[in-house]
């Protein structure tokens, strides 16, 4: 019988047991491990523009008539804007101004929202996207799919008695004024009243963003003259920008030509797409 001893029995005993252990552990990792939890890619924009640098002071002084008239200092002022109090300014930022012109005053706003998921199953964009689409659903544009309404009525109706809201169909429309013009439908509703004028009715952009659309809003409270605010909204990946601009004439019988400001607010709207893609 052989002798084998002791320190070298439990050497051999340790090795058993080691490769045993070795064994295991390699068939525990061959099995297939748990769910594997995949996150949302995050949003395109990380950062905002600094909205009161963000308009050219050259758009600035087209869009608020009457500054360029003023003292050097309060021009400076006037054009520097007042910026929107927020309180994340890596989420959410905005700024305003005002000119006050012997014929009109203009209102000019704007706002800059970066959307955060906040969710790892849904990105950026796809909350963003969700938001845009509310914001559109509450700017009920209605407009979009009503055809071209009939052509003015004369001028001597009751216009100035009436409350616009910009939109066709809609409750209080605006009738006709003493100052519209036919080809802009200055009296309130922004539609196409003959066959061959342009539409300004509110609708849905192209060309703007990843998507955007159009409001156009004429209010009236009491006496006072006629106020219309035009806003442009669109997204551009995980940032919403919203353009409002407005005009409020100082004569009760005139009207805010509707094709000047949306023009005017398309325009700026496009030059903060670009800025922001910068």
């Amino acid at each position: 019988m052989a002798y084998v001893p002791g320190v070298a029995l439990l050497a051999a005993l340790a090795v058993g047991c080691s490769a045993g252990s070795d064994g295991s552990a390699s068939d525990a990792d061959r099995k297939p491990g748990g769910p594997t939890v995949t996150t949302a890619p995050p949003g395109k924009y990380r950062t905002l523009p600094a909205p009161c640098r963000a308009v050219p002071g050259s758009t600035l002084k087209d869009l608020l008539p009457g500054v360029a008239e003023l003292p050097q200092q309060q021009q400076e002022k006037a054009f520097r804007g007042s910026p929107t109090v927020t309180y994340d300014t890596d989420r959410k930022v905005g700024c305003s101004w005002k000119s006050d012109a012997p014929d009109s005053t203009r209102n000019l706003s704007i706002d800059f929202e970066r959307v955060v998921s906040y969710d790892p199953a849904v990105s950026d964009d796809d909350r963003a996207r969700t938001l845009y689409a509310k914001k559109e659903t509450a700017a009920d544009l209605s407009g979009v799919t009503t055809p071209p309404g009939p052509p003015e009525k004369p001028a001597d109706s009751t216009a100035g008695e009436e409350t616009g809201t910009g939109k066709p169909g809609g409750e209080g429309s605006a009738g006709p004024s003493p100052s519209a013009s036919a080809s802009t439908s200055a009296s309130g509703t922004p539609g196409a009243p003959g066959g061959g004028s342009e539409d300004l009715r509110p609708r849905v952009l192209d060309g703007l963003g990843d998507a955007a659309f159009l409001d156009d809003l004429l209010t009236r409270a009491g006496s006072t003259a006629q106020h219309r605010t035009v806003s442009v909204v669109f997204r551009t990946s995980n940032v919403i920008v919203t353009v409002r601009y407005g005009e409020q004439p100082a004569l009760v019988t005139k009207v805010p030509d509707s094709k000047e400001l949306q023009e005017k607010a398309q325009a700026l709207a496009r030059k903060l797409a670009e800025v922001i893609s910068e």
